[in-house]
């Protein structure tokens, strides 16, 4: 089959690998039909190549069609149309009873000190083979797979493997109260989404917070207020401006490590990429260092008293952080990766929906075959010719 496999830094390719087989009874294999890059992905092309290997296939974002099923799935049947969440979990063990499926006990990657294993993550989260390919292997079967009608286009289900159930977790992390303010910080896949739903969910004033001229007009369609970055020397002064001088109830950073305006962290970054292998996973697992611009505005931003929930990635272990701004200002901080089974009950109906509230199927701003992975990956990293969500058609 073919698949999207990591070569180094800034190096993706479409490579002929071995078809997937069933290697436990609680097994599925399924043909795939759509799969997203996603923003981490770029993580990966650009920051943590010290823990991939050439060869390593990508990709958390997939559904399809199953074609086999190990003799233990009783849920499943060859023919099932199935999103597969990009968390791998077992849904029987300590975490997965409190609905804490990133934290799986079942796949944690204890080797790393991590959380349950993801499709497609590096050796920090399991390595194991993900979904930007024409086949994938999902373990745990009868659990993570969610079953949708057949009928309505892959994109009405797609983003139920990641981008909804992130956004809507970000969401209700943010505490947002009824009729209040919320800041989304980076106006990206998940950015985009957050502010969707939090506009659904009923906020009064939802502000979105970039510096791309598409993705802030974007937003702008979606009735969302925007703040472009580049005209603010500082933005939180903007946001105490639309907020009754108080700042915003809740903040949602949708950007993560990778955020601009910290040339020479991001310097070091990229420095540490140079590193032999050995030294680089060191380096980032023990010393890194993220960028921070967007924690610090959010910080800034938020109101005294309010709620900042982090949905963007970091992965540093001696960030510097304000400690003394976060208590006396009585902030709240709530972050993690999205425990996808957990919401599927409340954004199912969502996506199922003729009105398309959120506005899941005109979503991605470019539909590719799996061959142009390479150049969508680059387009996606540069933020060229508009892209916002890119879906791969194996």
């Amino acid at each position: 089959m073919k698949a999207v496999t990591w070569q180094g830094k800034r190096d993706v390719r479409v490579d002929e690998v071995p078809d997937p087989e069933i290697v436990e009874p609680t097994d599925a294999v399924i043909r795939v039909t759509s799969t997203g890059i996603c923003g981490s992905d770029l993580h990966l092309y650009e920051i943590l190549g010290a823990f991939l290997d050439p060869g390593d296939i990508l990709g958390h974002e997939p559904m399809g069609v199953v074609e086999e099923v190990g003799g233990e799935v009783e849920n499943l049947r060859p023919g099932d149309r199935v999103v597969v969440p990009f968390n791998i979990s077992c849904g029987r063990c300590f975490y997965c009873e409190r609905k804490l499926y990133s934290q799986c006990e079942t796949t944690q990657v204890t080797e790393h000190g991590k959380g349950a294993a993801l499709f497609g993550y590096s050796k920090l989260y399991g390595q194991v083979p993900g979904g930007q390919a024409e086949r994938l292997r999902v373990p745990f079967a009868d659990f993570g797979p969610i079953k949708v009608p057949d009928g309505p286009p892959d994109e009405r289900f797609l983003y139920l493997s990641d981008v909804v159930p992130t956004s809507w977790q970000a969401v209700e992390y943010a505490n947002v109260p009824p009729g209040g303010s919320v800041l989304v910080l980076g106006l990206g896949p998940i950015g985009q989404m957050c502010a969707r739903i939090a506009k659904h969910r009923g906020a009064g004033n939802v502000i979105g917070v970039d510096l791309v001229d598409e993705r802030l007009e974007l937003a702008r369609q979606h009735g969302i207020d925007t703040i472009d970055l580049r005209e603010y020397k500082n933005a939180g002064d903007a946001v105490r401006d639309r907020t009754d001088g108080r700042g915003a109830d809740s903040v949602v950073d949708a950007v993560g490590m990778e955020a601009h305006g910290a040339p020479v962290l991001g310097l070091a970054q990229q420095l540490a990429t140079l590193l032999p292998k050995q030294l680089a996973a060191k380096a980032v697992e023990k010393a890194a260092v993220d960028r921070l611009a967007s924690l610090y505005l959010a910080i800034d931003a938020v109101r005294r008293g309010g709620t900042i929930s982090l949905s963007g990635v970091y992965g540093g272990m001696i960030d510097p952080i304000p400690m003394m701004t976060l208590f006396d200002k009585q902030v709240q901080l709530r972050m993690g990766q999205a425990n996808v089974h957990a919401w599927i009950n409340d954004v199912l109906p969502l996506v199922t929906d003729d009105s398309d509230p959120l506005g899941v199927e005109g979503f991605a701003t470019h539909r590719l075959p799996l061959s142009e992975a390479p150049d969508a990956y680059r387009m996606f990293q540069k933020k060229e010719d508009g892209v916002v969500k890119v879906v791969l058609q194996p």
